[in-house]
């Protein structure tokens, strides 16, 4: 990606400006991260557009990013947003402060919760999700190398993602519709000073099943603790302590079913 031509509009904006580079390791994007702002150049794709929509909708109903402008060349997408302060919820502090954490992420949850959708323009519903993981499929777009240990291959539940998909298919639970963060893992949520300070990462956010950003949420909390990510061990991190903060019962099949659901992505 060193071909793109930041539009003038963007340029006028940033001159000046200094930043760091951050290149995503599985996609085709790159960000430039300024003090107050964030630029994020992607390849040109029409779920871009409806991303950038529905942080246009999110505005003044949570704490994300703002869109200061949007450009296209044809080739590229370029969005210049704020960028929210605030340490990831992952960070080290946290991690040895696990109530403080818990209490901090059901405080998050609620917030979203709590956001009323009847106008919202995004759905992340399960008939999208699947119609998404279906092209992922058949496009071999699946990478995975990412996937839980117990999934695939011959120690896995699944032979392949093919056989996934079919299973989610046909198992599909009941829906729940809430505003979904569609992406709820430690380090797009932030905290400063006490409270949740921001939601990052917000393209795919919609109305979505209370359960998925639960699942994301859990399985997060349990790799950021095992050592799976940042390769430190928290041995007396218990995730399942989220579930008492969050006063519910943690209903099992639908956090094994929508885990599972990523495993796609």
């Amino acid at each position: 990606m060193n071909d793109y031509i930041i539009p003038e509009s963007i340029q006028k904006l940033i001159n000046g400006k200094t930043y760091e580079v951050d290149d995503i390791g599985k996609s085709d994007s790159k960000i430039l991260i300024f003090d107050d702002m964030v630029l994020k150049i992607q390849k040109c794709r029409s779920a871009n557009d409806s991303s950038v929509e529905m942080m246009r909708w999110l505005e003044g109903k949570i704490p994300a990013p703002k869109v200061i402008c949007y450009e296209t060349d044809g080739r590229y997408q370029y969005l210049l947003m704020t960028r929210v302060k605030g340490m990831m919820s992952c960070d080290k502090y946290y991690m040895e402060h696990p109530k403080e954490l818990f209490k901090l992420l059901a405080k998050a949850l609620h917030m979203l919760w709590s956001v009323d959708i009847s106008d919202c323009p995004g759905i992340r519903d399960l008939d999208a999700d699947l119609k998404e993981a279906k092209i992922r499929v058949e496009n071999n777009l699946v990478d995975i190398s990412y996937a839980e240990p117990t999934t695939f291959g011959d120690n896995g539940t699944f032979k392949n993602p093919e056989e996934l998909y079919q299973w989610l298919v046909d198992n599909q639970p009941d829906f729940e519709p809430v505003l979904s963060h569609g992406d709820f893992c430690l380090p797009n949520i932030l905290f400063e000073n006490e409270e949740v300070s921001g939601f990052i990462d917000v393209g795919d956010a919609g109305i979505g099943d209370k359960w998925k950003d639960i699942a994301l949420c859990y399985r997060s909390l349990k790799h950021n603790s095992d050592g799976t990510f940042g390769g430190v061990v928290y041995p007396d991190f218990k995730p399942e302590e989220l579930f008492e903060v969050l006063g519910i019962e943690p209903n099992w099949e639908k956090i094994n079913y929508f885990i599972l659901l990523d495993e796609l992505f």
